[in-house]
């Protein structure tokens, strides 16, 4: 399986499990060209930006460790992006999180990093 069809099934199963807790999915492989947000879903009135990780094993470190600065500040601001575009309210509650996938392990960290300026 190549990687964009492996994200693709792991993004899938991390969809599912926001659903299960009671979120609800608002966008998927949200691009513009700063780069991309895999998941943005409502949790609660909270909207969420998700980064979704994967590993077979942690060898080499964790899904979550994966998502380092650079990663963040991008996702920081691809959410600003995001949040213009669908004219989100400034008072509307946001935060970042990581579902990360080791084997057949699946974490959802809530919250995993403030917004990021370089």
């Amino acid at each position: 399986m190549n990687r964009r069809k492996t994200g693709s099934v792991y993004e899938d199963k991390a969809a599912d499990l926001i659903v299960r807790e009671g979120g609800r999915i608002l966008d998927r492989n949200y691009r513009n060209r700063m780069g991309e947000i895999d998941i943005v879903a409502d949790d609660a009135g909270t909207i969420c930006f998700v980064e979704v990780k994967y590993r077979k094993n942690d060898s080499r470190g964790t899904p979550a460790e994966a998502v380092g600065i650079r990663k963040q500040f991008t996702i920081c601001r691809v959410a600003d992006h995001y949040r213009m575009a669908k004219r989100l309210s400034e008072d509307r509650p946001y935060r970042f999180d990581v579902i990360a996938i080791t084997g057949d392990e699946i974490h959802w960290y809530k919250n995993a990093f403030s917004y990021v300026i370089l």
